[in-house]
């Protein structure tokens, strides 16, 4: 009898960032992301000069948990997430642990977009979702096959997800979806009225 197996596995993790106890409100989240965006002039000249949607605070400012409470409290709560993910892809660690790299906001207006890109330097990815109104992007990941399939036919449009090309996965407030930074990803057109706001970060193996 024949018999096919699934060799490699690309693992998506996906959580109410209140999981694990107590997190950091979203509104609270929402108004610090927001008035952050307002008073860092380096960002806002980076995002200019780069042509970048919006407002990142991701080459202007890299200290976010010691600013502001907010982000303290959801870096606790991050960790724990983080920490049962790097137990589900069973890492060994030896005696490093995977720690909190970086950590930036993203204020994607609408008619925004963030480009396909990976994350590299880094061993673990995430957004949590701060404000998703109706119609704002979902999350858009490639299967890291797909530079080798070369003259392969496309895929049907019902293929089990584990055999597409592309998967959108569309977060809620308050989720915390967490990937190995080798995963190509992109955030498509926002095609929402008002800003679709999240908070990135990376953790690394020190």
């Amino acid at each position: 009898m024949s018999k096919i197996d699934s060799l490699f596995v690309t693992r998506l993790y996906r959580a109410p960032l209140s999981e694990f106890g107590k997190s950091p409100d979203t509104a609270e989240l929402e108004a610090s992301c927001l008035s952050i965006a307002v008073d860092d002039e380096a960002g806002q000249n980076w995002c200019e000069e780069n042509d970048f949607p919006g407002y990142t605070s991701y080459a202007s400012l890299a200290d976010l948990p010691w600013r502001f409470p907010a982000f303290k409290d959801l870096v606790k709560a991050l960790d724990k997430h983080v920490a049962a993910f790097a137990k589900d892809l069973q890492f060994d660690l030896g005696d490093k642990k995977i720690k909190l790299d970086s950590m930036w906001i993203n204020i994607l207006p609408t008619g925004g977009v963030h480009t396909s890109h990976i994350h590299p330097h880094s061993v673990i990815s995430g957004t949590t979702y701060v404000a998703m109104p109706d119609g704002a992007s979902a999350i858009k990941f490639e299967d890291p096959r797909l530079p080798m399939m070369m003259a392969a036919p496309g895929r049907k449009p019902k293929a089990r997800n584990e055999l597409r090309s592309f998967i959108y996965v569309a977060p809620k407030v308050g989720d915390v979806l967490l990937w190995e930074s080798w995963l190509r990803h992109e955030v498509p057109l926002n095609m929402a009225d008002d800003d679709r706001i999240s908070v990135s970060f990376n953790y690394g193996w020190e």
